[in-house]
């Protein structure tokens, strides 16, 4: 039996992932066969090789098998010897904790021929819901304004989430948690400040962009780190200017971007403000800036001021 277990959530899928080996070493006299394979390390010979050896005790083994994504030829043989695969006894469980690219043959394959279930990143209803179970497992409740600061402070890193959740319950010693709490003990995402940044530009509040910039440099953020985030926002502005330009509906706008609906949804007002026009003059500075800096004609922090100061 095959089980594959993909998608860009790595902690729901580790977690299935720990559930299945869980279960094996309830139900095993031996844990002796039990291995992990990393196909990006080994060829497919010797991982095809090892299910020909008898396993200790005459129990099913499970086979963690990770990588197959980042060995071409693993996944051409992998691909050709599923069926083969498939008619052993033993459980193989291919883990991949992060983006596949669907359009390879070896992802149809096992999407058609093994038991699968995809981890995709969770929206905010659904990050919502997912963070109340976990501090009710914790024996504590989030207040609806709180849930919703942390879901727009953290995103869909549920590594983080998890950790953050944990350090609330340790520090706060409450029943019920409370936007304050989030204020006090959780870091926005550096993402949402300079979204925030970008939200003064739009405004035409240059002074408390530029108040913004600072707060970012004064904390010790990287300013080649902050130029990046700037460009990649208005990377995004551009884009969905452009095809909401084409009259598209806010899903095709979704599909065709390629984008989170949560980055669509937060960008979709913003670059409501801008004409096409402006935002690529804007990219335009952006991109000579960043040129700038890496010739070494402009420090860094001097050209991120320069360029919040003239957009």
């Amino acid at each position: 039996m095959i089980i594959f277990l993909y998608g860009q959530d790595s902690y729901r899928s580790r977690q299935k992932l720990n559930e299945i080996i869980d279960q094996y070493k309830k139900v095993r006299r031996s844990l002796l066969n039990l291995t992990y394979f990393d196909a990006g390390q080994k060829d497919f010979s010797s991982f095809y090789d090892s299910f020909k050896i008898s396993p200790m005790l005459y129990e099913r083994k499970l086979v963690v098998l990770k990588n197959v994504f980042a060995n071409k030829n693993f996944q051409e043989d992998l691909s050709s010897n599923i069926k083969n695969l498939e008619s052993f006894k033993d459980i193989i469980v291919v883990y991949q904790d992060s983006e596949v690219d669907e359009r390879t043959k070896t992802f149809k394959t096992l999407k058609k021929e093994c038991k699968s279930q995809e981890f995709s990143l969770l929206d905010n209803k659904n990050l919502k819901v997912w963070a109340k179970k976990e501090f009710e497992k914790l024996g504590q409740k989030i207040n609806l304004d709180a849930v919703d600061l942390m879901v727009n402070y953290i995103g869909s890193d549920l590594w983080r989430f998890s950790s953050e959740i944990g350090k609330l319950a340790d520090y706060t010693n409450k029943t019920i948690i409370n936007k304050e709490d989030i204020d006090l003990l959780v870091k926005p995402r550096i993402e949402v400040d300079i979204f925030k940044t970008i939200d003064a530009l739009a405004s035409k509040n240059k002074k408390q962009a530029l108040e913004l910039l600072q707060k970012h440099l004064n904390g010790g953020d990287n300013p080649l780190y902050l130029l990046s985030m700037i460009v990649y926002q208005f990377r995004n502005l551009l884009l969905i200017k452009e095809l909401s330009g084409k009259k598209l509906m806010y899903a095709s706008i979704v599909k065709k971007s390629g984008l989170h609906p949560y980055v669509v949804k937060k960008n979709y007002f913003t670059c409501s403000q801008f004409s096409f026009e402006e935002l690529k003059n804007i990219y335009k500075k952006i991109f000579q800036f960043d040129l700038d800096i890496k010739t070494g004609k402009m420090e860094p922090e001097t050209a991120l001021n320069l360029l919040v100061s003239m957009i």
